[in-house]
């Protein structure tokens, strides 16, 4: 029976397969896409001037992030 319980688990387990990372970071309004063998997503930009930047030079394009969660105002409780 228990060999049984760990060939279903190892059968599970295999056909998962890899998992992808979330690719915007709903923390932050700008991502920069950068293009290359491996295109990618930085999301670390309060403003398109600075994401402009930060991509002059490179091959890369900045984006708004359609993820953004909005920037949150904690109320003060009396």
């Amino acid at each position: 029976m228990r060999i049984l319980a760990l060939a279903i688990l190892a059968i599970g387990i295999v056909s998962i397969g890899p998992v992808a990372a979330q690719t915007y970071d709903p923390a932050y309004p700008v991502c920069l896409r950068v293009y290359g063998p491996a295109t990618y997503y930085e999301c670390r930009y309060t403003s398109l001037p600075q994401c402009n930047a930060s991509a002059s030079g490179r091959s890369a394009q900045c984006v708004i992030n359609p993820y953004f969660g909005g920037y949150q105002r904690h109320r003060q409780v009396y």
